[in-house]
């Protein structure tokens, strides 16, 4: 269990994957609590003195100009809870959940949002107590902060909705049950603040961005081994070439194709009397196709760092002078940015693998038997398996379009202008499912364009890597049930077991 203390430092990238992994436990140091505590404190004063500040005694949005008696300023916050709690759809995955409750205690826990000690402890009880509400996926623009689904967050809070433990459905009571609580009822401005912020796109945009890591990482793999399968050359990964340009992704790329390749007995065979002169882009070109990928998720990973430790509140309270200031960092176009950049760099990772598989099948191009089985006309082999990987690249290809671009006026044109960074961040789910599953097959097609060069070796890191495809399925002997070997391959780069292949090279190593 991951174990997360709030108020001393950062969080880290390899923190919020591990959240992402599996249950965690939250606390805060005294520091941080103290601030919470001034936070709180500051809206105590605003009200007791009647002055009007948004979101604390008024309505909000286009009602903004609306007074809200004292008296109602506990139903405003619940009526603000209940009437924004309009997601639809599939739920959200319970880590991706876990995932959002850590970053909104996060956030609350920075002092500037203005919530009581008692209502940011309860969210930390379910959290370590692993108790996740059941948020649907659809839902929110990323502007105006991820109301909906931060509402059905809270919902569970004010004895709303329903909860998940252990894949069980709780109803909200016994949730709260089991962590010895009642339902809360919210002080003013503690709705507005649970609602406002970007945590759920954000948390969307970290889960696309690990599962791009390991498909990264496998895909690193995958063409190194592709390589040697088809005979292929080591020398477009002299580091001299890549010196020139000066590319820094390009350059950490290269060097490890050539450490993956370094010892290869295949390699040796054809290195001094080999008729190919150069090889095929997705080959030759892999540093510059996948060193691009790196740069790419690496500066979409230093985005959602950020993020993941701001606050994206509004309005925001200063605790060192007492200020309340209305703004606008509830707006996701950093986290919409990130997203399109991660779901460019899924596609491109997919595109590259799915071309060295359809060289792979390719006896023309590969000097290797048709479609990678013995007696083939009798078997089929690869063939379909390279299909589905076309037909996944093509799917990918369709909606990586830019989500940041777009954008749909709401709240009575109050909110003009939108992130769309919540679907674009959830359609990565599916994108790099889609991009482990082409990976995949490629690292079955080359593990079996080695068995054809045997009893030659791959170099030691290769022969590694053909051993875990080996664990999914055995060598193609003949036509069979091909789907769960496809489906154990793909098990395999989800669950990062490449990772070690490029882990240094990951933005969260």
């Amino acid at each position: 269990m991951t174990a997360i203390t709030l108020g001393q430092s950062p969080l880290t990238l390899a923190q919020l994957r591990a959240v992402l992994e599996g249950p965690a436990t939250v606390s805060l140091t005294p520091a941080a609590w103290a601030d919470v505590d001034k936070g709180a404190a500051t809206i105590a004063a605003i009200v007791a003195e009647g002055r009007t500040v948004y979101g604390v005694n008024t309505g909000f949005g286009l009602l903004a100009n609306t007074s809200i008696a004292p008296e109602d300023l506990e139903t405003l916050q619940r009526n603000l809870v209940l009437s924004h709690a309009c997601g639809v759809g599939p739920l959200l995955p319970d880590a991706v959940t876990r995932l959002l409750m850590v970053l909104k205690i996060a956030s609350l826990s920075r002092g500037a949002s203005g919530v009581r000690r008692e209502t940011l402890e309860a969210l930390i009880a379910l959290v370590n107590a692993d108790i996740l509400p059941c948020i649907p996926s659809k839902g929110s623009v990323g502007a105006s902060g991820d109301l909906a689904p931060l509402a059905h967050m809270s919902c569970v809070l004010i004895g709303v909705g329903e909860a998940r433990l252990n894949g069980e459905t709780l109803e909200p009571d016994a949730a709260l049950a089991k962590v010895g609580l009642t339902p809360l009822t919210l002080g003013p401005k503690e709705g507005l603040a649970l609602l406002n912020g970007t945590q759920c796109s954000t948390a969307l945009a970290l889960a696309g961005l690990f599962a791009a890591e390991a498909a990264f990482a496998a895909g690193i793999a995958a063409g190194a081994l592709s390589v040697d399968a088809l005979k292929g050359s080591d020398a477009p990964f002299d580091h001299r070439i890549h010196a020139l340009r000066g590319q820094p992704g390009q350059i950490a790329v290269a060097a490890r194709l050539r450490e993956l390749m370094a010892g290869s007995a295949i390699r040796d065979s054809h290195r001094d009397d080999c008729s190919k002169v150069q090889d095929p882009y997705s080959l030759r070109c892999q540093p510059q196709v996948m060193g691009a990928v790196l740069d790419v998720l690496t500066s979409a990973a230093a985005t959602l760092a950020r993020e993941a430790n701001a606050v994206t509140d509004n309005p925001l309270v200063f605790i060192e002078d007492g200020d309340v200031i209305s703004g606008g960092n509830f707006h996701a176009e950093p986290v919409a940015f990130a997203a399109d950049q991660i779901a460019m760099a899924l596609c491109e990772i997919g595109n590259i693998s799915e071309r060295r598989t359809s060289i792979l099948v390719d006896p023309k191009m590969s000097e290797l038997p048709a479609f990678l089985v013995k007696e083939s006309g009798l078997n089929s082999g690869f063939m379909i398996a390279q299909v589905t990987a076309a037909a996944l690249i093509a799917e990918n290809r369709m909606v990586a379009h830019p989500c940041s671009v777009d954008t749909v006026p709401t709240s009575a044109n109050q909110e003009d202008h939108v992130s769309m960074a919540t679907h674009g961040a959830r359609r990565l789910l599916d994108m790099a499912e889609n991009t482990a599953t082409v990976v995949g097959i490629e690292l079955l097609a080359a593990a079996q364009g080695l068995e054809f060069h045997r009893p030659l070796t791959s170099s030691p890191a290769l022969e590694q890597v053909f051993a875990i495809v080996r664990e999914a399925a055995a060598p193609y002997a003949s036509d069979h049930y091909f789907a769960p070997d496809i489906a154990r391959a793909t098990d395999a780069v989800r669950a990062g077991r490449y990772r070690p292949f490029a882990a240094d090279l990951l933005p969260s190593a």
